[in-house]
């Protein structure tokens, strides 16, 4: 049942019949009512008057009155100013109930699009092999994750990749601390992660390197020589060089370390519920972008310097001169990406590529679409930066060179121990068996976590606090986790009873509180379809949690097993069951899992 496009023609329809005047439906918006005032969708009449030639609440009288007679779905209406509030009969809500519950058995689940026929790749994660995953990646990770669940669910084809930053200064940094001060060590030996022990050395590096400033500026060098001529860097430098010539005893320490990194990359990555369909590797993408650089001179979008090195000049657009390769024809992060772009381009053909950046990065990204468009790439159009905000914690900014950071591994360890002891002080788990109680630890701490960091807006900076994150009451994972595991054991009880809540009869009346879950309900697609279009899972976010507290004021104001009415306590089972698979459809876009039991 589509009831906005019954009201709109019947809006139609009132125009037609009042002011002989024909309305196009795309002319005509609908609103949700404000919550103080009754109806569920307001036509706001003010941009009308030079058809109807009355004041805005006349107009809104008016149709309000046609609806009224007219339209079978309309109960009653109030005007507010110009501002006309629509309600419908409680029928109207029961067969939409009906209609959610009969989507949920179809092949297509309730609120997901089908296969629209185009293709998005998803880049995100894209870490360095010199540290461990920490919080600011866990943001990133959770919005592509996220993001790719969502947009599957509008009906894109998602390709989920993954460039891993393997080469570089900052990599020979823990390779060269590694080789001067490791004596050996290695994961098993040393009882950590591969990922944390590689970590390890690159603040160690980092340390002996400002103790070399140090004593070069007590002895008269200025700082900024200073970091350029301690023994360290040009060791790190020389480290760099070996590397790209390929030599044998390097390159070695580079794999050796680096898959040290990647099997704690994955242990996180399983932890955390993320996958990849494809990983990219920066060593074997950092020379890709140099034909694309030779084609942009030759079609005049790029210009040589005298010292040979490539520009792009962008200040027609409010950007400036960009290198993109540099005099001695090394590449630049710039040429890297030209190159990375056209390969994922051939690798899978893709409608959008969406870069999960933090927007550090904003101008960066500016300056590459604005190049492949000049190239004439045809996917050009189709590239997207979700740019999103740093992370911090109630204790401040976070420094990886100065061992500072927050590794992801170690912060989730600790919302899930906050969860255990919550759950544990709540006393509600004696009939788990421990394997149970710990993976419900893990739901909701992970859940936690998701959730805290995917309600805020991507495009905002945000504070971490993760003992607020785990609270069983408020704006948080765990309150609608519990939701849901209420509404699993009143659905466990209705069985046992004996109730078949799909096969409720027709109700003359409900309750405001149950009109009020089942219009949120209905608008579970449009939030969907929204959360894809802004690239925005905090839509998603924002709405289970509506649903849920709409849903546990229902539960606080209507009894469901005390009824007397046993079509109403079908019709309150059914409902009921429909919130649970709602809130467990959208915290499993987040990435989040729903628990039976808590």
């Amino acid at each position: 049942m589509n009831i906005e496009k019954q009201l709109i023609e019947g809006i139609q329809a009132a125009f037609q019949h009042h002011y002989q005047h024909v309305l196009a439906s795309d002319e005509i918006g609908l609103q949700p009512t404000r919550k103080d005032f009754a109806g569920s969708h307001t036509f706001v009449t003010f941009p009308y008057a030079r058809v109807t030639r009355q004041s805005p609440p006349q107009t809104a009288e008016t149709i309000g009155n046609y609806l009224k007679e007219q339209v079978g779905i309309v109960k009653d209406f109030n005007v507010v100013k110009g501002f006309l509030n629509i309600e419908l009969a409680d029928s109207v809500w029961v067969s939409t109930l009906q209609s959610i519950l009969q989507q949920y058995q179809s092949e297509q689940p309730y609120g997901f699009q089908p296969d629209n026929g185009k293709k998005v790749m998803v880049e995100f994660s894209s870490p360095n092999t010199n540290k461990p995953l920490h919080l600011g990646h866990l943001r990133n990770n959770f919005l592509g994750d996220a993001m790719s669940r969502i947009l599957r669910a509008n009906g894109y084809a998602v390709h989920n990749v993954n460039i891993v930053n393997d080469r570089g200064i900052h990599i020979c940094k823990s390779m060269l601390a590694y080789q001067k001060f490791g004596q050996g060590e290695t994961p098993e030996s040393a009882g950590l992660k591969g990922d944390h022990l590689v970590g390890k050395y690159y603040v160690e590096f980092d340390k002996h390197y400002k103790a070399e400033i140090s004593q070069l500026v007590a002895q008269g060098t200025e700082e900024e020589q200073a970091k350029k001529e301690a023994p360290l860097m040009k060791e790190a430098q020389e480290m760099l060089k070996q590397w790209e010539q390929g030599e044998a005893e390097t390159v070695a320490l580079w794999k050796k370390m680096n898959a040290w990194v990647y099997e704690g990359f994955d242990a996180t990555y399983q932890k955390i519920g993320v996958s990849f369909d494809q990983i990219y590797y920066e060593s074997d993408t950092y020379l890709l972008g140099k034909d694309i650089v030779e084609e942009g001179l030759e079609k005049e979008v790029f210009y040589r310097k005298e010292d040979g090195s490539v520009w792009i000049d962008l200040s027609d657009e409010g950007l400036d001169e960009k290198l993109v390769l540099r005099g001695d024809g090394t590449s630049v992060y710039m040429t890297q990406d030209l190159g990375t772009a056209e390969l994922r381009y051939r690798d899978w053909p893709f409608n959008r590529l969406v870069y999960v950046v933090g927007n550090e990065q904003n101008y960066h990204f500016k300056v590459l679409f604005s190049i492949l468009k000049r190239l004439g790439r045809p996917y050009a159009d189709g590239l997207f930066h979700l740019s999103y905000g740093m992370v911090d914690l109630p204790s401040g900014k976070m420094k990886s060179r100065e061992g500072t950071v927050v590794d992801a591994d170690d912060l989730i360890d600790e919302v899930i121990q906050q969860a255990r002891k919550k759950t544990e002080a709540l006393g509600k788990i004696e009939e788990l068996t421990p394997s149970q109680a710990e993976e419900l630890f893990q739901m909701l701490g992970l859940g936690a976590i998701k959730y805290f960091l995917l309600k805020v807006d991507p495009k905002k900076r945000m504070l971490f606090n993760p003992e607020e994150s785990v609270q069983l009451q408020g704006d948080t994972a765990p309150f609608i986790q519990y939701t849901h595991a209420r509404i699993s054991a009143i659905l466990q009880k209705a069985t046992h009873d004996g109730i078949n809540h799909e096969a409720f009869g027709s109700l003359s009346e409900i309750h405001g509180s149950e009109q009020e879950v089942i219009e949120l309900l209905a608008v579970f697609p449009q939030k969907v379809q929204l959360a894809g279009a802004e690239y925005a899972p905090s839509v998603i976010a924002q709405y289970v949690f509506d649903l849920a507290k709409a849903y546990n004021r229902f539960y606080s104001e209507v009894s469901i097993f005390a009824e007397k009415d046993a079509d109403k306590v079908a019709f309150r089972v059914a409902l009921s069951s429909a919130v649970a698979q709602t809130i467990s459809a959208g915290l499993g876009l987040l990435g989040i899992q729903a628990p039976k039991q808590m």
